[in-house]
């Protein structure tokens, strides 16, 4: 199985997040934000991965999949 272009999208706009801090949200502004973006955060809330279609806060699965997502990226960052 391979990420698809929506995955692609929807794990970048994950790592925007700060997860070091349930009290830090981000807006992901339809008018500004690629397009793509915007599709990714709709697709996070209805997986309820955040609180809203336009980015709020990680919810706690929203936090356990950035954990996970980070987790990844290091070790695909690794020498």
């Amino acid at each position: 199985m391979a990420f698809s272009a929506d995955h692609l999208a929807e794990l970048n706009l994950l790592t925007q997040f700060d997860s070091s801090s349930a009290q830090e949200g981000i807006k992901v502004h339809r008018n500004e934000a690629a397009p793509e973006l915007v599709s990714a955060a709709v697709r996070l809330f209805s997986k309820g991965l955040i609180t809203r279609d336009d980015g709020g806060y990680l919810t706690a699965l929203g936090s356990e999949a950035i954990e996970q997502a980070q987790m990844l990226l290091a070790i695909l960052s690794s020498k």
